[in-house]
């Protein structure tokens, strides 16, 4: 049992077989190959989107940095939820990516960016000159690092404010496919037709072994991404590699299949466990990929848990009470619902 996220579990079987395939021969290099391309159309039918452009590196820091490269000049700010990945996990990578933009985080609600606040934070950063800057870009995260989604109408909302202050919409979509599998709404109705510019597509949380793709759906914003890519060093020689994860990932709904399997996992760890719990404690049972423990004031782990901390992983350790506790594609059911039950909610 593991409730730390995908980046602990293995790679797909199909994903794994799909590599080794693609290991066979010699093929053109630098993304001039047919899988690469295969791939890259592939994700044009899926998005509905057949003038993106989409391109493919090893990470998703590295996605995240070059999208927002393309978004923001030095000068520019961009305005992401104050938890957001950018904001506590890349190591200042967006700014070093943009040669030095400004992250501007938001306050909001169980990981997502409140309009409200938005609406303050452009206010506040509403000088626009040589002195103060501008502001450049937004950046959401779906599913957020707290497990919880934005519908489509959430996205929108928050584009649409971002467009009528002269910015573009960038979404980290790390656990894009989870945030699928939770709504019954297409990969484009929570992208483009939202308003979203630049989408970054993970696939390393969701089986694959490490690749993440980067969907621009405006093409005027395309030219630069090659060049800042093979500049920034993720432009990798041997790009099939990459690529045959991609076209495996989403042959016959794979991708959809995986996140589907780690939404009930956790649902019916979480779902079992509140009915043991005080509603007060309980503020979110539905979530796409995560969840988070109960808001107590006090709390650590049980020793069992601390004393295999190599066994249940980092996240379900903690003993500062910090989430969120993650089920991957590969979590499995049955075990994982007593041990979540007897050791944690108990």
């Amino acid at each position: 049992m593991n409730f730390a996220s995908d980046n602990t579990g293995g790679v797909h079987p199909r994903i794994m077989q799909a590599i080794a395939a693609a290991n066979a021969g010699n093929l053109p290099s630098y993304g001039a190959d047919g899988i690469t391309g295969a791939a890259q159309n592939a994700l044009r039918r899926i998005f509905d989107a057949p003038e993106a452009a989409v391109h493919f590196v090893a990470t998703g820091t590295a996605a995240n940095a070059l999208a927002l490269s393309l978004l923001t000049p030095p000068w520019g700010r961009v305005f992401c939820h104050q938890s957001g990945h950018i904001q506590t996990s890349e190591s200042g990578a967006p700014e070093f990516y943009t040669s030095g933009a400004k992250l501007v985080p938001v306050a909001g609600a169980h990981g997502r960016i409140d309009p409200d606040a938005l609406a303050g934070a452009l206010h506040e950063f509403g000088r626009s000159s040589v002195h103060a800057g501008r502001n450049a870009a937004i950046s959401l995260t779906n599913a957020t690092e707290w497990g919880t989604v934005y519908d489509p109408d959430q996205v929108a909302t928050l584009a649409d404010a971002a467009y009528r202050a002269g910015m573009a919409a960038h979404m980290d979509g790390a656990r894009f496919a989870n945030a699928l599998a939770a709504q019954d709404v297409s990969p484009a109705d929570l992208s483009w037709r939202a308003g979203v510019d630049v989408l970054t597509l993970g696939g390393t949380k969701n089986g694959c072994m490490g690749v993440e793709a980067v969907l621009i759906f405006d093409p005027a914003r395309a030219e630069e991404f090659e060049y800042r890519r093979k500049r920034g060093g993720h432009l990798l020689s041997k790009h099939r590699f990459l690529s045959a994860q991609i076209l495996a990932w989403l042959e016959d709904g794979l991708w959809l299949e995986i996140a589907a399997h780690a939404t009930p996992a956790w649902r019916q760890c979480w779902g079992r466990g509140c009915k043991a719990l005080p509603a007060r404690a309980c503020w979110r049972r539905c979530r796409p990929t995560a969840f988070s423990r109960p808001c107590r004031a006090r709390w650590s782990a049980p020793p069992v848990l601390r004393a295999r901390s190599s066994t249940f992983g980092p996240a379900i350790t903690s003993t500062t009470g910090r989430g969120p506790y993650r089920c991957g594609w590969s979590a499995v059911g049955r075990r994982s619902r007593r041990m979540f039950r007897r050791y944690w909610i108990s």
